[in-house]
């Protein structure tokens, strides 16, 4: 993505900085704090989770930092741009080309094949056949499903719909994955492959992985462990 899109910041190596992230909403006449002056730091080629409870602001968090909200105060820098000097153009070609996004839902194209919902993200930002081709296989490859690449989601299991939805993400080799509760319809022990999939990724595709969770078992595989209470963060789990 071109310098012309934003502003750059001098923000070291970090890939994730947000100083004083407030979010409110205005509800029923009322006022909700979703977020009470958050500060994070992501370091790059981390597996990071974000820990707490329904509402503790997780979700408000994430889409803030993939520039899918606006905080009410604070600032949000996320690979060297300043979110806040984005427009919302800016902000969907910026997402489009750096950002992979993964849901809990799965969030796939019911008619198209494994293969044609991954493919699909990259004829979106204008990737030559041979190459998108080229990385479709590859990233069907590295989630283990190249024997079903040509099935359609109500074909496959919720484990093998959530790595064709990670496969996607990868797609366009983003620097950032975030991850909004990738485990939150699966089994524990379906789980445990999905999350050991996310480490592998950080390893291999060398990229910085965030994700909301409550799923006790991302303990065991995230760098770091980050705990939300009440639209704060409550304590660092974790090195």
């Amino acid at each position: 993505m071109s310098e012309t899109a934003g502003s750059k910041v001098n923000n070291g190596e970090h890939i994730i900085q947000t100083r004083g992230l407030q979010r409110e909403y205005k509800i029923g006449g009322r006022t909700v704090q979703a977020l009470r002056g958050v500060d994070l730091t992501v370091m790059p080629q981390r597996l990071v989770a974000l820990k707490g409870r329904s509402g503790s602001g997780k979700t408000t968090l994430l889409n803030c930092i993939g520039g899918l909200d606006r905080p009410t105060v604070g600032r949000v820098h996320v690979l060297g741009h300043d979110l806040s000097e984005l427009g919302e153009d800016q902000l969907a070609l910026w997402r489009r080309h750096e950002l992979g996004f993964v849901f809990q839902s799965f969030g796939l194209l019911p008619t198209l094949s494994a293969y044609e919902n991954v493919d699909l993200m990259l004829r979106l930002i204008d990737v030559p056949g041979t190459e998108r081709r080229g990385r479709t296989l590859q990233c069907i490859e590295l989630v283990g499903l190249t024997k079903w690449m040509h099935h359609r989601p109500h074909e496959m299991s919720g484990g093998q719909q959530q790595r064709v939805g990670i496969a996607r993400a990868l797609a366009n080799h983003p620097r950032l994955l975030l991850a909004d509760e990738p485990t939150g319809e699966l089994d524990s022990n379906t789980s445990r492959e999905i999350l050991g999939l996310f480490r592998e990724i950080v390893q291999t595709e060398q990229i910085t992985v965030l994700m909301s969770s409550h799923d006790p078992l991302v303990d065991k595989y995230a760098d770091e462990v980050v705990l939300l209470k009440d639209g704060k963060i409550a304590i660092p789990i974790g090195s």
